[in-house]
């Protein structure tokens, strides 16, 4: 155990944690030159095409040092605020960190908060400073920021750039020296944890999990802690690029588990794998996902319904964030709430069903969870429009509020206030780092973000000031259910719950939106905002017309006319029977209000 390190990788987005874990494998000679790649551990394609990682990858290394050979397990983590979850597990799982700062851009909101993770966990963090070798990097400027912010001195930061391969072999060194080895009891009765599960469709779900204390050998008969179950351990061993099994692995390693496990339900992520008949108690390690954003997600053609439950369950093994259930839609039909982490996450999720299941499906308006108070004083849970009851029956409704880290340029300061202020956020504290960056903490209501917030932000600061969340708790709000109805129906999937204030101009934005997008009938259609039973915007759909009058040339204005009212009858009876058709567009146009 003296010789096993187990260390992860945090850094904001961008700032070249894939790239430094490649130059990691490449100097450890875990890979040959024909299995290298840019990105190695980002396996998934939507990982390569947007340049992002989305989910956490392990692979096992080794390394030698004044003649002794260690064991290096390394856990590359994703940067963005969505997937923070994937972060904690990671986390968990190791005893030291490398947290990586570009030297160009300095530290960003998201570097704070993965770093504060970090030492909640007690991990021995080695700070990094990545891409030296760029022309406009600022390598004095960002060494005194990393200073300040974790207290270490400036010969503990290593100088490094991924790209060029500079001062890997001094990451390595340092990874060895700093980093504790893991301490456990080879001996003491099984306890791992899981920290992550893959779909393999020929033999069924793989567990990767870290080892705390004893020992887990090939054909053991193991149990799972929270659920009870047991099974035979048909095969472990560690994490190469390919899977490498072993016989046994000890206390402080991190291998996977294959044992046949066909139902997805019962591998929980943050489960402990103990030996059948051991009395080893469940290990803490990271808390539960908290789902901030909500939408529905529909199949396109009902009858996919069940298809989409199994696609829905395979993808929660590779996304232990992803929360859903099952819930139906007067327009939509069957489909399932789901909760995202955010709106990078829901994106991604859509993108996966599309491409891993061949699902066309359709999503309904993100919203938050929100908490009633009915008139007798009782709480409930509101998680779309369709759950919120008659205004009469309820006291106030509570929305929540998150902490906002805003990190940017001092010269973006006025526009990014007046965004959060148009948000109904209230600003806290604002302090300068440096002379040109400046720290900007607010209070601000979660449904306000969560649809164009952070894009807004990028634009105004030229892609310069990063963001950071967490809830802080719920306040009392003045939130109205706003319907859309088609011709007096209330179509269900377009609802939204709003603040008052700003109810209003909602709806006559989405109105205009949906008189754009909805493709014209034979009928016309009036496109009616409502709150209650109060209309608060209308536009109007025209019908297509034949043109009734063309054989009809000269003669008396009265028979023209004739041909007319007969065609408007026609057209009254049309729009009684006729329902409209809503193309996805129109779902998704209430995301693109601000455009």
């Amino acid at each position: 155990m003296e010789n096993i390190r187990n260390f992860c990788i945090i850094a904001h987005i961008d700032h070249g944690k894939s790239t430094l874990a490649d130059r990691l494998l490449e100097f450890t000679g875990t890979l040959t030159d024909r299995q290298m790649q840019a990105q190695v551990l980002d396996n998934m394609d939507l990982e390569r095409e947007k340049g992002i990682t989305i989910k956490a990858h392990a692979i096992q290394m080794n390394y030698k040092l004044d003649g002794k050979e260690y064991i290096l397990n390394l856990i590359d983590t994703p940067g963005h605020v969505d997937f923070s979850y994937e972060v904690s597990r990671s986390i968990a799982a190791c005893e030291g960190a490398l947290l990586i700062v570009d030297a160009s851009q300095g530290i960003e909101a998201q570097t704070i908060s993965n770093l504060y993770l970090a030492l909640e966990h007690d991990l021995e963090i080695i700070p990094v400073m990545n891409k030296i070798d760029l022309p406009h990097a600022m390598p004095e400027v960002v060494a005194d920021q990393i200073i300040d912010l974790i207290g270490c001195k400036r010969e503990d930061i290593v100088s490094a750039s991924a790209k060029e391969g500079i001062g890997i072999k001094e990451i390595l060194d340092a990874v060895v020296h700093r980093i504790k080895a893991p301490k456990g009891d080879p001996n003491a009765p099984l306890q791992a944890m899981i920290f992550d599960s893959v779909f393999n469709s020929f033999r069924g779900i793989e567990v990767y999990f870290r080892v705390f204390n004893g020992t887990i050998k090939k054909g053991d008969k193991v149990k799972f802690v929270s659920t009870g179950k047991e099974y035979g351990a048909d095969e472990i061993g560690v994490l190469r690029l390919d899977k490498a099994p072993k016989n046994e692995i000890g206390a402080g390693n991190v291998g996977y588990l294959i044992s046949g496990i066909k139902v997805a339900k019962e591998v929980k992520v943050g489960d402990t794998i103990t030996h059948v008949g051991s009395t080893a108690d469940a290990l803490h390690g990271f808390e539960d996902v908290k789902p901030m954003v909500f939408a529905g997600i529909y199949p396109v053609d009902t009858t996919e319904f069940e298809e989409l439950r199994a696609s829905m369950e395979k993808l929660q093994l590779n996304d232990a964030s992803l929360v859903w259930e099952p819930e139906t839609s007067a327009a939509l039909g069957f489909g399932f709430r789901c909760g995202f982490l955010g709106m990078l996450h829901m994106e991604i999720i859509q993108e996966r069903l599309e491409r891993e299941f061949d699902m066309t499906v359709i999503t309904t308006v993100p919203s938050v969870q929100f908490k009633g108070v009915r008139t007798d004083g009782s709480m409930f849970d509101i998680n779309a429009p369709a759950e919120m009851p008659e205004p009469n029956t309820i006291d106030h409704i509570e929305e929540p509020f998150i902490k906002a880290n805003i990190i940017t340029k001092s010269e973006y300061i006025g526009g990014i206030i007046k965004l959060c202020m148009d948000k109904r956020g209230i600003i806290q504290n604002q302090n300068y780092l440096t002379a040109d960056r400046v720290e900007m903490i607010f209070e601000m209501p979660l449904s306000e973000i969560v649809f164009d917030f952070f894009d807004r932000l990028k634009t105004i600061s030229r892609g310069y000031a990063s963001l950071d969340y967490h809830l802080i708790g719920f306040r009392e709000s003045d939130m109205v259910k706003l319907d859309i109805q088609l011709n007096g129906d209330k179509v269900d999937a377009l609802s939204a719950i709003v603040h008052r204030s700003k109810a209003a101009e909602w709806g006559r934005r989405l109105c205009e939106k949906l008189k754009e997008l909805l493709p014209r009938q034979m009928f016309e259609i009036a496109v009616q905002a409502a709150i209650g039973q109060k209309i608060i915007a209308r536009e109007t759909v025209k019908a297509m017309r034949k043109n009734v009058l063309a054989k009809c040339y000269g003669g008396d204005i009265s028979r023209k006319r004739k041909l007319l009212e007969k065609q408007k009858e026609g057209k009254k009876r049309m729009r009684q029977v006729g329902n409209v058709e809503i193309p996805q567009e129109a779902f998704m146009a209430v995301l693109k209000l601000e455009d």
